[in-house]
Formats: structure tokens, sequence, C-alpha cells
């Protein structure tokens, strides 16, 4: 949620990921939380799902990427 990811994209990913967690009754299963900073502006956006560290995660890709980590659990 630092200034650097939020003006890359992740006013919407944060909304993507609020809307896929919902759609698939997942919302209450994890803890959803944001960060002001990972200290990797330069690989940023950064999401974290699961102590898995994805960088430069984009709102058009945060769908794919959500499908796939939780294809695995």
């Amino acid at each position: 949620m630092g200034s650097s990811c939020f003006s890359r994209g992740n006013k919407y990913s944060l909304e993507l990921i609020k809307k896929y967690l919902k759609e698939r009754g997942l919302k209450d299963t994890f803890r959803f939380k944001g960060s002001h900073c990972f200290g990797e502006c330069e690989h940023g956006p950064v999401v974290i799902i699961d102590g898995i560290r994805y960088t430069e995660v984009q709102p058009d890709k945060i769908t794919e990427l959500m499908e796939n980590h939780f294809a695995n659990h």
C-alpha cells in the first residue's frame, strides 16, 4: 500500500483480491491485510500469500496469480 506500489496499480489489485476472496467463499478463511512498505520499491508491487513473496504484481495478473496459488491448496 506504499505510494510507489499504489501508483503502479495496487489500488486495483486490492479490489480484485477482495472480490476474488469473496466470490470464492475464502473471505473468512484467510487473513488479508495491507502493508505500507516491504522496502522493495524497485520490485513492487509486492504481494505475499502464505509467506510466498510475489514481485512486480500488476492488476491484470493478480487473478491469475491467485488462481495458480490457491490451486495448490
